[in-house]
């Protein structure tokens, strides 16, 4: 079950980067949902590698090999089954006996006795996140006929920062226009700024890291559960399968650690007959469950840890410290093609919670 999430709606992941291929098993998507193929290839396009200086020159198309559960452009309502093919890869890159810090090889060979397929990370690689927007970008065209929408801005690169959003009443229109950006920023200038930060980083054999600020629209007020089945549960547990994600926050997140309740409480109003909160600090969810406001929450990327730089590491082997330049194809910076894959995440999350509501309503 380590590879698989959702109750209602669930995803399992198979393969590994230099595999034959990867791919998704999606089970519990309802019969009858016609899907538009043009909108996946898009949201596939989105996160894949290849494109410009700011991502791998691995190239990959991406393109999903859908082997059931869709037929004649519409759900069978039975599990759909998905492969990407490995087209681009160079294992020869990559040895086995020298650990690269902050990747997964030496906890790997804890956990698998040294079975693992260490190619390009194996299935700890970022490259697995390919089936999740594929899934994800099914999650979002069932949900969109619920009138949820999911959007997500680069929060910042480095210590550029793109402008801050009102988070109780976001500006959709320009959310919604980010999805065509290769940096999706909203102030363009700190796009330009960004850029310069990623080029240099990558000039110098180094990377960057950055974070990303998501909203979700349309959820209705009362979705969740209390304690361990809480929507922020749910969402963290499935933004952190995301390899590089290491901090999530909900609405203002660790600023809350700063004010005084006086400060960070969200006052409740009524706007047309509707009862809304003046702010949104706590993100749209109050004691596990959605309160009908925006879902606002930021994930934090590390920098990519394959860098060109020397390092100091260990060969497993001879249990001797060594230096490490790492050879090979790697993102200077990340965030950019992790932005659609958290707005996955969200919508396979949401939408299992969704499913889920709808039978306890």
């Amino acid at each position: 079950m380590a590879n698989s999430y959702g109750k209602l709606f669930r995803i399992s992941l198979f393969g590994e980067s230099h595999s034959e291929a990867i791919g998704v098993v999606i089970d519990g998507v309802p019969s009858g949902v016609e899907l538009d193929m043009n909108e996946i290839m898009f949201e596939m396009g989105r996160r894949a590698p290849g494109k410009n200086a700011f991502s791998t020159p691995r190239a990959e198309s991406d393109a999903p090999e859908i082997l059931s559960g869709i037929f004649k452009g519409k759900t069978t309502g039975t599990p759909i089954c998905a492969v990407i093919r490995n087209t681009n890869t160079r294992s020869k890159d990559y040895t086995p006996e020298i650990l690269r810090p902050s990747h997964a090889d030496y906890s790997g060979k804890l956990r698998y006795n040294g079975c693992e397929d260490y190619r390009g990370g194996g299935h700890f690689s970022g490259r697995l996140t390919a089936p999740v927007v594929f899934a994800g970008a099914i999650a979002k065209q069932i949900l969109k006929k619920e009138n949820i929408d999911i959007f997500a801005h680069i929060k910042n690169i480095g210590k550029v920062y793109d402008d801050c959003i009102d988070i109780a009443n976001p500006d959709i229109d320009a959310l919604k226009n980010l999805k065509w950006e290769t940096l999706p920023f909203i102030n363009k200038d700190k796009a330009k700024s960004a850029e310069e930060e990623i080029l240099a980083a990558r000039s110098d054999a180094d990377s960057i890291g950055g974070s990303i600020e998501a909203i979700v629209s349309g959820v209705p007020g009362g979705v969740g559960s209390p304690f361990f089945e809480s929507v922020e549960s749910r969402i963290s547990s499935m933004l952190f399968s995301i390899p590089a994600v290491k901090a999530v926050e909900f609405g203002i997140g660790t600023e809350f650690s700063e004010l005084l309740g006086s400060q960070a409480n969200d006052s409740f109003v009524v706007e047309n007959d509707t009862i809304k909160t003046k702010t949104n600090n706590n993100g749209g969810i109050n004691g596990g469950i959605t309160n009908g406001m925006p879902i606002v929450l930021t994930a934090t990327i590390k920098p990519t840890p394959s860098i060109g730089r020397e390092q100091e590491t260990v060969n497993i082997n001879t249990k001797k410290n060594v230096k490490l330049k790492i050879q090979g194809r790697h993102d200077p910076c990340i965030v950019q093609r992790a932005v659609p894959v958290v707005e996955a995440a969200l919508a396979i999350t949401v939408l299992d919670l969704i499913l889920e509501a709808k039978t306890y309503a």
